[in-house]
């Protein structure tokens, strides 16, 4: 098994090969899904360019003389702004080998191809890029990229970000206050041990999920704390799939960085379950929490493979708030099984654990998305739920059985657009969501003059979680 550890290697005429990564959005972070194999691909003597059209534009003299073009699909806004960009991409390096990698690779393979995809991969990419690179600085064929998903284990190897942009340029942590801090973001682990059917990790991971060594973690870290980091988001679909590896990580970063803060996305599941390792994330520097609650409707929860009650949420509310950590819930406020009645309760819910300025507005909008390979299919009559596949949504429309619920949903979704990255007072937008949703179910939405939104939350500077449409300012790039 290659571990991204060989010295320089050359083609046969001696020259260097120029391999260029694109990252098209990784809500707002510095991203590892490029430092990670540049890391490989620069040890094995490749000359490696990386570009965030998050802040970069997608310019011809970053493309000029690339071998190859790798760019990384990690969620579904960075997939949609990627297809805008393939035409782009094959005018500007028309001999490149072009290659999409990342979790929403494989379930687009068939779009991919047909804007001129030569490799797609998904899960463990490293190895099969490096394969690919291989291959394209010798002007062959690259090697059978089938199975396109590879989970094989690998040797993780120090993030590359010099070639990306400064760090100070990225999303940045806010502090009730008004106080802000420089944020990096690092990864522990890859993949998922759960199988919640609307997760995109799912269909590519399928139950697994890959631990970066403790010491190769510190290393990023380290890095990025030179960077000017003061605070790291953990970017693990779920922190405590290994809760023992979590614990080291942490550990060894408070007592190297005592100062450092960070924050992680954890399984409700899990924080009712290991509500005894609280107080030690708390200990080590970790300000806030998020995760993804997505309903509050039992049977909702049921279809979602959630693996917890709308019972657990509370529990998971408090126990966090007891430990003097915050909870940023994520929320999938609107899906086929969703009925006015249940998104009010929905709201009301949030307004009672008093979570209003824990929750961005952007949160009460979010549509159910069926991607192709979706374990949804796995619900006996879903299929009977969706229509075709649709290419620009980059997944399975729905309609609801209520046209009120989705006339709802376009609304709060047009509302949360007009007012973009630079949100309104969590307050206010939560108060004109209650308006709408009240005035949708034909009742009078109750004052909230005296209504006590709970306390400011430290966040992160980007609030864009999955949005399903790009924003003009993530096309501007193109």
């Amino acid at each position: 098994m290659f571990d991204g550890s060989a010295g320089p290697q050359r083609g046969a005429s001696g020259e260097r090969c120029k391999i260029v990564l694109v990252s098209p959005y990784d809500l707002g972070r510095q991203p590892f899904a490029l430092a990670e194999p540049a890391a490989w691909l620069a040890r094995a003597g490749f000359e490696v360019a990386c570009l965030d059209l998050s802040l970069q534009r997608l310019e011809p003299e970053v493309l000029a003389g690339a071998r190859m073009v790798a760019v990384h699909v990690g969620m579904h806004t960075a997939t949609r702004i990627a297809v805008g960009a393939l035409p782009r991409i094959r005018r500007l390096a028309p001999d490149a080998h072009l290659c999409v990698y990342g979790l929403y690779a494989p379930m687009n393979e068939a779009l991919l191809r047909g804007f001129g995809v030569h490799t797609v991969l998904g899960g463990e990419c490293e190895p099969a890029l490096l394969e690919a690179a291989l291959a394209a600085r010798e002007h062959r064929e690259p090697p059978d990229a089938v199975p396109v998903v590879k989970l094989d284990k690998i040797g993780f190897v120090t993030p590359l970000r010099d070639g990306l942009p400064d760090l100070k340029r990225y999303a940045h942590l806010k502090l009730p206050g008004g106080r802000v801090k420089v944020s990096g973001f690092a990864e522990a682990s890859r993949g998922c041990k759960h199988l919640c059917r609307h997760c995109p990790v799912v269909p590519v991971y399928q139950g697994r999920f890959r631990v970066i060594p403790v010491e190769v973690v510190l290393a990023d870290i380290r890095q990025q704390a030179i960077m000017g980091a003061e605070h790291i988001s953990f970017g693990d679909p779920d922190f405590f799939n290994g809760p023992t590896h979590a614990l080291r990580v942490v550990r060894a970063l408070h007592r190297e960085f005592p100062r450092l803060t960070y924050d992680a996305t954890i399984k409700i599941e899990h924080l009712v379950e290991r509500a005894d390792l609280l107080p030690e994330l708390k200990r080590t520097g970790c300000l806030f929490v998020t995760s993804a609650a997505e309903a509050v409707d039992d049977r909702v929860l049921r279809f979602l493979a959630k693996n917890h009650t709308s019972v657990d949420f509370d529990r998971a509310v408090g126990l966090l708030r007891a430990a003097g950590i915050a909870l940023a819930p994520t929320f999938v406020a609107f899906t086929p099984w969703t009925t006015l009645e249940g998104y009010l309760a929905l709201l009301e819910r949030v307004l009672a654990l008093k979570l209003v300025a824990a929750v961005p507005p952007v949160q009460l909008s979010l549509r159910l998305l069926v991607p192709a390979g979706s374990y949804l299919f796995k619900l006996r009559g879903f299929h009977n739920m969706v229509g075709p596949f649709d290419d620009a949504l980059l997944g399975f429309p729905w309609r609801h059985p209520d046209p009120r619920v989705d006339a709802l949903q376009r609304k709060i979704q047009e509302f949360v657009a007009r007012a973009g990255p630079e949100e309104p007072s969590r307050g206010a937008a939560f108060c004109e969501v209650w308006r709408m949703a009240h005035n949708a179910a034909g009742r009078a939405a109750p004052a909230l003059d005296e209504a006590d939104f709970g306390d400011e939350i430290p966040r992160l500077s980007e609030p864009w979680y999955c949005c399903a449409e790009p924003t003009n300012r993530q096309l501007a790039v193109l």
